[in-house]
């Protein structure tokens, strides 16, 4: 299997060209899992293939590295973006790309050398509602700075979907052993029938946001493109910032722009190719039940 390793902020996965090759037939959540490894796999957060669609100009799909399929990821949209630009699957730098979560825009930005170096992304709208996340409770209602107590503690919880849910608490300080002990217990909560993810976000003024998240099905990861999306939606309904801010990610930082005109989040930062290489371990074929 031909692969190239991608990272957006230091979110890394292996990204398949599905257009050159097929995988039809191949267990993909158990190939993500054998990639995904750092010291016998190639290593990363996951499996991202790039496929033909029916509906957009290009398909998404991600797999974690435990192997359950994520609905959207900001930092894999932008690789996606680079990807089907840079290898000239399109001459287009305005096209759209179906995922899980919806379909969604991107436009890229062109360095020097003719190729990408910066993505924005219109994400969509927001969606706030709990069958949206989804979460448990009245379906229509929201959850905006709710209490919600895990293991003794207490947190300030809005729960925000980007075409996947997110779980994200407001805090005075950001510490790495708060984000590694209760990022699993939220992300597990009985309030999330499909997991979370969950951002733990320390607001530095009214135009910056420190940010650390736990992802569903990875854990700890350098960034979040979705999750930094929501966490600029959640400081802006709290009042604390401007719709446009930049958040502080552990691998870099994202600008994240809520607009009133249209009421999308617009995403924007860098996506980069690492190395390509032929992933040689037989591969795992589904077998009939």
């Amino acid at each position: 299997m031909k692969f190239t390793k991608m990272h957006g902020l230091g979110n890394d996965y292996v990204y398949v060209d599905c257009f050159a090759q097929s995988l039809e037939g191949v267990d993909l959540p158990e190939l993500a899992r054998r990639v995904s490894r750092p010291h016998f796999g190639i290593g990363s957060d996951g499996l991202i293939l790039i496929m033909r669609s029916e509906v957009a100009n290009f398909r998404m799909r991600v797999f974690n590295n435990d192997g359950s399929e994520a609905k959207n990821c900001g930092n894999g949209l932008r690789c996606v973006s680079k990807y089907v630009y840079d290898h000239g699957l399109t001459d287009q730098t305005s096209f759209t790309v179906e995922t899980l979560g919806g379909i969604v825009t991107p436009v890229v930005e062109l360095g020097d050398d003719g190729k990408v170096n910066r993505v924005t992304i219109d994400m969509g709208e927001p969606r706030f509602d709990r069958e949206a996340i989804p979460m448990t409770g009245e379906p229509r209602s929201r959850v905006v700075g709710e209490p919600i107590t895990v293991d003794g503690r207490t947190f300030a919880l809005t729960a925000v979907s980007m075409g996947n849910p997110h779980a994200v608490l407001m805090l005075d300080e950001v510490k790495d052993e708060d984000v590694l002990h209760f990022g699993p217990l939220i992300e597990w909560h009985e309030w999330f029938p499909e997991r979370a993810n969950v951002e733990f976000i320390q607001v530095l003024n009214r135009r910056e946001i420190l940010f650390r998240v736990w992802e569903r099905g990875s854990g700890v990861t350098l960034a979040c493109g979705t999750g930094a999306c929501a966490a600029a939606v959640a400081a802006i309904l709290s009042g604390k910032t401007e719709r446009k801010v930049t958040v502080h990610l552990l691998g870099g930082d994202l600008e994240i722009e809520w607009r009133e005109s249209d009421n999308h989040v617009y995403m924007t930062g860098p996506a980069a190719e690492v190395f390509s290489g032929v992933y040689l371990e037989e591969l795992p074929y589904a077998t009939a039940p």
